[in-house]
């Protein structure tokens, strides 16, 4: 398993930008699949974003397409969610994660970072 720090979470207002960072542990970045999920209290953990081992294919969530945006740097074993245009409802703690397959549900992924919160105010 690979292992997953994110960072970049914090406070904004509706209508504003953050960008987040997953760092990787290991060597074997660039053979996983990484995706983004967040959880808002509550509710279950849902998918938000995912990309493809190599950045070719990506695949959003019908809630942030268009908004957000998922890319990775397999020479820093990073990837990356930038979020514009956030709205209320997009608060929620975000969560990256790494798989063997180019899928949605939370069980195709085995590692997963502590998750970062993010919190848009009206």
């Amino acid at each position: 398993q690979v292992q997953l720090v994110e960072s970049g979470g914090g406070l904004v207002q509706a209508g504003g930008s953050l960008r987040l960072s997953c760092a990787a542990s290991g060597r074997t970045f660039s053979s996983y699949v990484m995706a983004w999920f967040r959880q808002a209290p509550g509710k279950e953990r849902e998918f938000v974003a995912r990309i493809s081992w190599s950045a070719s294919s990506t695949y959003y969530a019908d809630s942030v397409k268009g908004r957000f945006t998922i890319s990775r740097d397999n020479a820093k074993n990073t990837v990356y969610l930038q979020m514009d245009s956030l709205k209320p409802e997009d608060t929620a703690v975000y969560y990256c994660a790494a798989g063997g397959r180019l899928s949605t549900p939370t069980a195709a992924y085995n590692s997963w970072g502590q998750g970062t919160q993010v919190t848009v105010s009206s």
